[in-house]
């Protein structure tokens, strides 16, 4: 993604992470060609006003949503998830291996 601003390969990358799946704010910020960057993708989600963003896709490396229980948008962010068959129980997603990598992708063994 040469000549876009970091903020905008943060963006693309949220952008790109499938419906029901999930990645952590480390995993977009190296998706982003930003390793090491996951309090940027923080920040740049805390300042957030585009609503078609998928911004509830974003998750702790340890699958938790960042929000903590008395937040609004921790109940949103669990039900725009469950809306997309993802199962979250107590803050936390379940049985679901957040998006593969590009080097996933393209080093896994043939059939998986």
């Amino acid at each position: 993604m040469p000549g876009k601003s970091a903020a905008d390969r943060i963006l693309a990358a949220i952008r790109a992470v499938p419906r029901g799946e999930v990645a952590g704010y480390g995993e977009i910020a190296r998706r982003a060609g930003l390793p090491g960057r996951a309090r940027m993708v923080a920040r740049l989600l805390s300042g957030n006003d585009d609503p078609k963003l998928p911004w509830h896709r974003i998750l702790r490396s340890d699958g938790r949503i960042a929000f903590p229980e008395d937040h609004p948008n921790f109940s949103e962010q669990q039900q725009r998830l469950r809306a997309e068959g993802v199962d979250v129980r107590n803050g936390r997603v379940k049985g679901l291996k957040a998006a593969a990598t590009l080097d996933e992708i393209l080093w896994a063994p043939p059939g998986r």
